[in-house]
């Protein structure tokens, strides 16, 4: 007459452990690696491949998550060189000046073919070729950065020098200076400036840099020490950053609406003129091999910030970039 509470008992006892034997079976999601990631500008269309790697999970899936950090460039580049952070967004005149001051730094995937940098002007003044800027009085943010670099770099290209012609510092207002005629000429952003204009009815010509010089641009920076303790963590940045690359160069419609998310005001901008930018940018992304640092690029940037007195000697240039952590 005990059978039945007694099978009962077993039953229930048996339904338990299966239950436990379940829990412990399933497992855990492997937690994300944080990765802080200094952008060295504002948040901008410009990022979309970033933005669209993190949305697409891209990133996630190759166990990283992604804190986007929009310090100063030079901030970012410290910290790498520092060891305190293991990756930094830069633009390809900083690593060889990080260099020269003994920062162990290392360019380890080119996002951008070549150096995004035009000199701009009304149609009016009859600036077509580098030779037509001998003379005429040219506004750029400062004597610093990269306007500053790629401008010298295309002078030096053609035979010219800062001696033959006026340079002249006015911050960051090139749109305002050459609508109103304050200068005859501005250095700028070839996918900023130049569309800023067109977009406010200016007729503009454009002298980009990257059909006069090859120059390291915009990439993916590490350090010495991340590279000897982790290399895979930095194939795993590149490979996720790539994959969001390539997909925001082939879905540009998909990538702008995704970029709405990190980029505060995007969607009160005026809509053309930001898919312009971002169409522009993406021009420059097209590398037959992505992420393919050109060894080129590299010597000529090298040789003008030698000539610009930027570095006090030629670094070994080969130790400041590699292609060795491209899937």
């Amino acid at each position: 007459m005990f059978k039945k509470p007694r099978l009962l008992f077993i039953l229930i006892l048996l339904s338990l452990i299966v239950s436990a034997c379940g829990a412990t079976a399933t497992p855990k999601p492997a937690e994300l690696t944080q990765i802080r990631l200094p952008m060295g500008f504002i948040p901008n269309i410009q990022y979309a491949p970033y933005y669209v790697a993190v949305d697409k999970g891209y990133f996630a899936e190759a166990g990283l998550e992604i804190e986007f950090d929009y310090s100063f460039e030079t901030d970012g580049v410290a910290l790498v060189g520092a060891g305190q952070l293991p990756f930094s967004v830069v633009s390809g005149e900083q690593v060889p000046m990080a260099r020269a001051q003994g920062l162990p730094v290392v360019y380890v995937a080119a996002w951008y073919r070549d150096y995004p940098v035009s000199v701009v002007s009304k149609v009016e003044q009859g600036i077509i070729t580098p030779a037509d800027l001998a003379g005429k009085k040219i506004g750029l943010p400062g004597l610093f950065g990269a306007n500053y670099v790629g401008f010298i770099a295309l002078l030096h290209a053609n035979g010219l020098s800062e001696s033959d012609l006026t340079l002249d510092a006015i911050g960051f207002n090139q749109v305002e200076a050459l609508a109103t005629d304050q200068e005859e000429a501005i250095v700028g952003y070839t996918a900023n400036e130049p569309i800023q204009l067109a977009a406010q009815g200016y007729e503009v010509n454009e002298i980009r840099v990257a059909d006069h010089v090859k120059l390291a641009s915009n990439g993916l920076l590490t350090n010495e020490k991340t590279i000897a303790e982790d290399p895979e963590l930095i194939r795993k940045m590149i490979a996720a950053f790539l994959r969001g690359l390539e997909y925001a160069a082939d879905h540009p419609d998909e990538a702008y609406q995704i970029s709405k998310k990190y980029v505060e005001n995007l969607g009160e901008a005026d809509e053309a003129t930001q898919k312009q930018v971002l169409a522009t940018s993406i021009e420059f992304w097209q590398i037959e091999q992505p992420g393919y640092s050109d060894p080129q690029a590299w010597e000529n940037m090298n040789n003008v910030l030698f000539e610009m007195g930027f570095i006090p000697e030629l670094i070994d240039i080969d130790a400041a970039y590699t292609n060795e952590f491209l899937p």
